[in-house]
């Protein structure tokens, strides 16, 4: 990974509005959804149903995105249309019937949703990257205001849902995707030619390479453990006695280290290879969720789990994105994104929704930490073995 001055602000600019649309959306369903479903009077069980769905969707969604993108080249019209259809979509939730009901509009929101990251990341990372590497510190300037929608949308939902009540979550979903429309109107047109070079192999291809797929695997077992924060920190930290606002800060102590990492990787990113960042995120990973699970009565030892958030998604996700872009260049980035969001956010939240929702209900939230805590151990022994491929292929 290298590190290089900042993009000329008239490319990087829109890209950063949609990132930070896209995640302040994000941070609200993320982190208010179970609570809105725990409204509805669902059970943890069905709620655990409700969150994977949009795992789920990410089993095809993405990589039915990705290849649209790549092979007509259209990606800021196909962003436009996937952030119309979301809007359209979260309309439903004004009239929750039944729990059938919320189902098929959460799957519909997430196929339309599932398209934004994986076309938005490619054409970011191509206008960042250089001599097929990308460069961290550029794109992490962009990608942190994407943290930014998120901190923002997570502390003050906290506090509205606090004073006015559940009831508001479907409006501000609404709200939020509406400026994710007006953000993807402003991208600028494709600058990768459309008629670029056919690869040399396929995207599945590259996939069966050992150092791929070692990489993914660590990427799925590192999503799969972090499925626990996604679906069941907020309930834990409920049924712990804290309320909505104090959950809302607590995340946002999270993505306050996230900002500062981003902003500040591109100084240290030649510390460690890009899988020995892999690596030492999936060590944090673990050490965070044991501390979780051991001590969620503690407010300080919650904040410095918090702070972890800095290695065990900001430096993963961007090692990540530089693994993929140096694996899957041209007209292969669609569908390497995609294939991340498949393979790392796909299998793992259904996996971790479900099985998670079940042990929260039998064994209590605290389980679902220590569970995620040993599957990250397992994560950083994959990762291990994706640097170690890396080495001796050279």
């Amino acid at each position: 990974m290298s590190a290089a001055p900042p993009a000329a602000r008239p490319t990087v600019v829109p890209f950063a509005a949609v990132s930070f649309a896209y995640f302040a959306y994000a941070g609200l369903v993320g982190t208010y959804g179970p609570l809105w479903f725990q409204s509805l009077g669902y059970s943890t069980f069905a709620i655990g149903i409700l969150t994977s769905l949009q795992s789920a969707t990410r089993l095809f969604s993405p990589y039915a995105w990705g290849w649209v993108a790549d092979h007509t080249g259209r990606r800021e019209r196909l962003l436009r249309l996937a952030a119309g259809g979301s809007l359209i979509a979260s309309t439903g939730y004004f009239f929750p019937v039944d729990y059938t009901w919320v189902a098929v509009v959460t799957v519909v929101l997430y196929v339309c949703t599932a398209g934004v990251i994986p076309i938005s990341e490619a054409a970011l990372a191509h206008r960042v990257s250089s001599g097929g590497s990308l460069d961290v510190g550029r794109y992490g300037r962009v990608r942190m205001w994407g943290s930014v929608g998120f901190i923002g949308a997570v502390t003050a939902s906290g506090f509205v849902l606090q004073a006015a009540g559940l009831g508001r979550f479907p409006p501000l979903v609404c709200g939020l995707l509406a400026l994710l429309l007006v953000a993807c109107w402003r991208l600028p047109a494709s600058t990768e030619p459309l008629q670029a070079q056919a690869p040399a192999v396929g995207a599945l291809s590259v996939l069966r390479q050992p150092v791929v797929a070692w990489f993914f695997a660590g990427v799925f077992l590192t999503v799969l453990a972090h499925t626990s924060l996604y679906a069941f920190y907020s309930l834990y930290l409920a049924s712990l006695g804290y309320g909505r606002g104090e959950i809302g800060l607590l995340w946002a102590v999270g993505v306050v280290v996230e900002v500062l990492w981003f902003y500040f990787q591109g100084r240290w990113a030649h510390r460690l290879s890009t899988h020995g960042w892999l690596v030492a995120a999936a060590l944090a990973s673990a050490l965070r969720f044991a501390l979780i699970a051991a001590f969620g009565a503690w407010v300080v030892v919650l904040v410095f789990a918090q702070c972890l958030h800095a290695l065990s998604f900001a430096a993963q996700h961007s090692a990540c994105i530089a693994v993929i872009t140096r694996h899957f260049p041209g007209r292969l980035r669609g569908r390497g994104q995609a294939l991340y969001t498949v393979l790392g956010y796909g299998a793992s939240g259904v996996v971790g929704g479900i099985v998670g929702g079940a042990m929260s209900e039998t064994l209590g939230f605290a389980s679902v930490f220590w569970a995620a805590s040993a599957v990250a151990l397992a994560a950083a022994w994959c990762c291990r073995r994706a640097l170690q491929s890396e080495r001796t292929t050279g």
